[in-house]
């Protein structure tokens, strides 16, 4: 069935920043739950080094657990996403992160630690990471509904813009947090963050999703749908090495996070506090990022803005293996800044490529099926840095961040050996066409 172009009724006047005021509440509830998560994401290992002594493995099966809702509930949420309300499912799903962080800072707090084991922190990690996999589908589907086509790369940067500074002050906040209360406490601010993404989700229009979904007399089964979202993203020329490139990111990624707390406790010298403070780093990079993002995708070719954060990435990742024959803690330090950094200006570039490629009517399946593969990669490639950790023994942590370095060098020839770094502009949006 033919279906029309992206409905233009949710677009309200806009204010002086060109953005439309009701994004302010997307972009209010996004800076809350990217919070919540980051501080979570922070605390767990922290503790779990803490509170029973874990290494390189048990940190990485902590962040498989963390991670394995991506791979398994960005799919269906993204046919979620294009069928019902948008907003209700992150609604929903943020709620869920309230009740599970609740319930970890119960259990150390009010119960002492009695309860808390490696297993309540992995599935209550997992069942708050639900919220995330919500936002990262609905959020950027609900964008080109929000906000005209010109400024979408703008409402990208502010959106990213809040998730850096969730990733600048989260991990510090949750370090300082977990040496003062021993973890209960950084627990309860993100479920109390999450309370307040839900509060900020329930004022967007009540009626978003529906109007960014063009209505359907009848529509396919749910796996016809699905494929083809995917056959759309594996044949453009322009999607498909992006796709790429995003998963052997991540999974390299996930595979130095895996040894990066050990390692900074161990070996670098650094408590709680300062591993927190490293990782804040990240985020005060990308926050660096996701301001100069819009600049330089204005100055910039698009094709290069793409490729530069697969390209700072390998910087970063060199930096970081140096660590290993200097156990400094500035070069972590600077590592994390640039993973920060870089990579972010290729999010807000590759996100608004990808919306300007994709039909509204498939932005939840198109969008899901990226989550899928980029951040279902992640707990495969902790899985990857456990199992390492484990066969090269003493030697883990730097076999770790030795096969890191060697992802981030392929995931960069990917993206330069394909067609999207010859991309000046944005191409041009496609026409309404039917959805099978």
């Amino acid at each position: 069935m033919i279906q029309p172009p992206r409905a233009l009724t949710l677009m309200t006047p806009q204010p002086a920043s060109g953005l439309p005021a009701t994004f302010k509440h997307l972009a209010g509830a996004n800076l809350a739950a990217q919070a919540a998560e980051q501080i979570s994401l922070a605390a767990v290992p922290i503790v779990a080094v803490l509170a029973f002594n874990a290494g390189a493995r048990e940190v990485g099966l902590l962040a498989a657990a963390q991670s394995l809702p991506f791979l398994l509930l960005a799919l269906p949420f993204g046919l979620w996403a294009d069928r019902a309300s948008r907003r209700r499912m992150m609604v929903a799903a943020e709620a869920m992160r309230v009740l599970a962080m609740a319930l970890l800072a119960a259990l150390v707090i009010v119960a002492s630690g009695a309860g808390l084991s490696m297993a309540a922190l992995a599935v209550l990690g997992f069942i708050g990471a639900v919220g995330t996999v919500a936002f990262s589908v609905a959020a950027p589907a609900m964008v080109p509904a929000l906000v005209p086509r010109e400024a979408l790369a703008r409402a990208n940067g502010r959106l990213e813009l809040a998730r850096s500074l969730a990733f600048a002050a989260g991990p510090a906040l949750a370090g300082a947090v977990v040496a003062a209360t021993g973890g209960g406490g950084a627990f309860a601010l993100a479920a109390a963050l999450s309370v307040a993404a839900v509060v900020l989700l329930r004022r967007l229009p009540a009626d978003a999703a529906a109007k960014s979904v063009a209505p359907t007399p009848s529509r396919p089964p749910p796996l016809a749908e699905l494929r083809d979202g995917a056959r759309f993203v594996w044949h453009d020329r322009w999607l498909r090495p992006v796709l790429l490139t995003a998963v052997v990111w991540n999974l390299s990624w996930m595979v130095l996070q895996a040894a990066y707390v050990p390692h900074a406790m161990q070996h670098l010298g650094l408590g709680a506090r300062g591993v927190g403070f490293t990782l804040s780093l990240y985020g005060a990079g990308m926050v660096l990022g996701a301001l100069a993002a819009p600049r330089l995708m204005a100055r910039l070719p698009l094709g290069a803005a793409i490729a530069l954060g697969p390209l700072v990435s390998v910087l970063a990742s060199f930096t970081m293996a140096a660590s290993l024959v200097w156990p400094l803690p500035a070069l972590a330090a600077l590592s994390f800044f640039l993973f920060g950094a870089g990579p972010i200006v290729w999010t807000v570039s590759s996100t608004t490529l990808r919306q300007t490629l994709t039909p509204a009517p498939m932005l939840g399946r198109v969008g899901s099926i990226f989550l899928t593969a980029n951040a279902g990669a992640r707990p495969l490639g902790a899985a990857l840095g456990a199992g390492v950790a484990v066969l090269a023994g003493g030697q883990g942590i730097a076999a770790c961040l030795l096969l890191a370095a060697g992802g981030f060098v392929l995931q960069a020839g990917v993206i330069l050996a394909s067609a999207v770094r010859t991309l000046r502009s944005l191409p041009t949006a496609p026409a309404p066409r039917a959805v099978n």
